[in-house]
């Protein structure tokens, strides 16, 4: 069974959302060793005093400044078939990193918000387990049957991605094969647990316990 806290991310990617201030989401960053920014994201966060192994984007909103005090960790892909985010999951991918946690992914355009977290299906497909935390909850890519362990009354919503034979246990609310988001949100669990069976990809977000 997994719970929120089980994963073990070899890197983090700080995106340009809402930089997240719950201390769960933050967690991730200590004793980190592998923190990339992606693009822009680095003048925020070294503006707070944070630490950065690489910087990592096409470079169109990352400032002069840090550009040229931090050039060496900067990888500039000029790649505009892919975003900032997916620059850096890969650019770790390729260095043999595959539990990435990714946080600032929401807020600020809510068009990059839906855009980096569907994005968390394509790289689970391409062998990457990322997941996005936010000051809220975590977002979580599942493909197949999967168990999790969380307080009962932990809200969790499932957003398909062409699974199909989908159900669970230990939810309020039965679920199906979902052909629009909305339809798995605000669910609810029963139980300490819950499971969800289903052949395919979907996307879970639970909420961080009280």
């Amino acid at each position: 069974m997994d719970t929120i806290m089980d994963f073990s991310p070899e890197a983090v990617v700080i995106d340009a959302g809402s930089f997240p201030h719950n201390a769960i989401a933050l967690g991730w960053l200590e004793g980190c060793e592998r923190i990339v920014c992606c693009d822009g994201a680095a003048n925020r966060y070294l503006a707070r005093g944070g630490k950065v192994w690489r910087i990592v984007g096409d470079c169109d909103s990352l400032s002069p400044d840090i550009m040229e005090r931090y050039g060496e960790i900067v990888r500039r892909f000029s790649d505009q078939e892919t975003n900032d985010q997916t620059k850096s999951v890969r650019y770790l991918r390729d260095k043999g990193v595959s539990r990435i946690a990714v946080l600032g992914a929401t807020g600020m355009r809510e068009d990059h918000t839906l855009g980096n977290i569907s994005l968390l299906v394509d790289y689970l497909r391409e062998g990457i387990e990322a997941r996005a935390y936010t000051d809220f909850g975590v977002f979580i890519p599942v493909s197949g049957s999967r168990s999790f362990v969380c307080q009962e009354g932990t809200q969790v919503s499932i957003f398909n991605f062409g699974a199909t034979g989908m159900s669970a246990m230990g939810l309020r609310y039965p679920i199906r094969d979902f052909d629009n988001w909305w339809q798995g949100t605000l669910n609810e669990t029963v139980a300490r647990s819950f499971t969800i069976n289903a052949e395919g990809e979907y996307l879970v977000f639970i909420n961080y316990p009280d």
